[in-house]
């Protein structure tokens, strides 16, 4: 289908419909993604200030068949947030739509704007006692709508599930400029086809959501953080069970780690504190939820003491207070921007099933062999089967030099994964950096039926064009 440009007379007619200063030229921040590999493409940016004006502009890009592009907080990894090839779209920002409209705490509900950054919903929520528990390394820039449309996963996914099993309704303006008003608080409504589904995770290319109803949650009573030396990733997944055997979903978080993580830290950030001398081959990073009566201290050392005596744990750490746990997730949650300066050959977010996980590090490792000498930093979130398994330069080599290999190892590594029944992108989505995985590994009936959904709810292919359909 072919698209026009957002172009200057384009710019002027959409301006006479909307308050001054809704439309801006396109700043260099818009057209930039975390790892520097594209650069996108737009003259415009429209930043409105409620549903309705979001609704106008989507309706005069359908008129005038220009591409809309929802921006969110532009922290995505798969290139979802930039077009680097013309016509220029339109970049719509929903920036300065981040109100929290209200919060129910019997109910366990809140209500949101999708330009709401997560950390502060999380604010909202906990200063009524309530947990909203999304969590992730860009929190503090995230935004609701960008999160939701990605179906974002990070640390809390064990307990809580993606950012989809978070969502009761949802607010959005479809491709045709039609509101949908769907922000329900309804645990149950069984009535027809569930857009709400259709729209997470799709990536703005079948609408904009503009707001959300998002699940609360008591906050626990207590909470356990324990640092683990473990022998390996299969003694990792032991651990899991003992843990998961004894305490069932109170287990929130259950982080591998490889030392390479620990070394690029040291030599890009070494400031983040580390509480070893030398850092173990392999740890485990975990955390418990505990209601009130119950002692995590306690818990967490009797896990450990099984864990010792069935040699799958040599060493540990169980934090003695709210600061020294949080000193081992602000570890955590700096590996991704240590691996960002060392600067990755081939990046991977991959999901295996849990069982899998250890025959796939293994053979991962030994196939990356046989193209050449590397490093590798692997970890991730094991209690949900999701690893990041990034690939970098033989330390002192500029990464430059591995630009020949950089498809062949992305083959290697989403081949294996695929093999083992996984999925090439567990938590960041297709965006356009994976376009032509989901073709080569994705399922030929479910394309099929994504291309019918996205023809038939957005004929005209503006929304975000050239994201996760070609």
């Amino acid at each position: 289908m072919h698209l026009s440009a957002a172009d200057a007379p384009f710019a002027e007619r959409l301006s006479a419909d909307l308050p001054p200063d809704t439309l801006r030229r396109t700043e260099p921040r818009y057209l930039e993604e975390p790892r520097g590999r594209w650069h996108g493409c737009s003259n415009w940016v429209a930043l409105p200030r409620n549903t309705q004006e979001v609704a106008t502009i989507v309706k005069t890009c359908a008129q005038n068949r220009v591409g809309v592009l929802p921006y969110g907080g532009g922290t995505g990894l798969v290139g979802g947030q930039v077009a680097p090839d013309s016509p220029a779209p339109l970049l719509l920002s929903l920036e300065r739509m981040t109100a929290i409209r209200n919060i129910y705490p019997l109910e366990n509900v809140a209500l949101v704007e999708a330009g709401a950054i997560l950390s502060d919903v999380q604010t909202a929520a906990e200063r009524q006692d309530r947990l909203f528990p999304l969590s992730l390394a860009s929190e503090g820039s995230a935004r609701i709508g960008g999160l939701l449309a990605t179906n974002a996963g990070g640390t809390n996914v064990l307990r809580y599930g993606n950012a989809r099993d978070l969502v009761l309704g949802l607010e959005a303006v479809l491709p045709d400029g039609s509101i949908w008003n769907g922000l329900k608080r309804l645990r149950k409504d069984n009535t027809g086809y569930d857009l709400r589904h259709l729209l997470l995770g799709s990536e703005g290319t079948l609408g904009v959501i503009t707001a959300a109803s998002l699940k609360l949650f008591p906050r626990p009573a207590a909470v356990g953080t324990a640092l683990l030396t473990v022998a390996s990733p299969k003694a990792a997944l032991s651990l899991l069970a003992i843990a998961r055997d004894r305490l069932g979903d109170t287990v929130t978080g259950f982080e591998l780690m490889h030392r390479t993580g620990f070394d690029f830290l040291s030599d890009c950030l070494p400031d983040v504190r580390q509480p070893w001398a030398q850092a173990p081959e392999w740890s485990v990073l975990m955390e418990i939820s505990l209601p009130s009566g119950l002692s995590p201290q306690t818990v967490l050392e009797d896990i450990l003491t099984q864990a010792f005596e069935a040699d799958l744990v040599s060493d540990g750490l169980i934090a003695q207070s709210l600061a020294q746990a949080q000193s081992f997730w602000d570890m955590r949650e700096h590996i991704p921007e240590a691996n960002r300066v060392i600067g990755s050959i081939s990046s991977h977010d991959i999901s295996v099933p849990l069982s899998a996980l250890p025959t796939f590090i293994d053979q991962a490792g030994a196939a990356l062999d046989q193209i050449g000498t590397f490093r590798v930093n692997c970890f991730g979130h094991l209690g949900d089967g999701n690893l990041h398994y990034n690939v970098f330069p033989a330390k002192d080599r500029d990464r430059d030099i591995y630009n020949e290999q950089r498809d062949t190892i992305k083959t290697c590594i989403h081949d294996l994964v695929h093999a083992l029944d996984g999925s090439v992108s567990a938590e960041h989505g297709i965006g356009r950096f994976k376009v032509d995985d989901l073709e080569r590994y994705g399922d030929p009936a479910k394309l099929s039926a994504m291309r019918a959904i996205k023809a038939a709810l957005d004929p005209l292919g503006i929304m975000n064009p050239g994201a996760v359909l070609r």
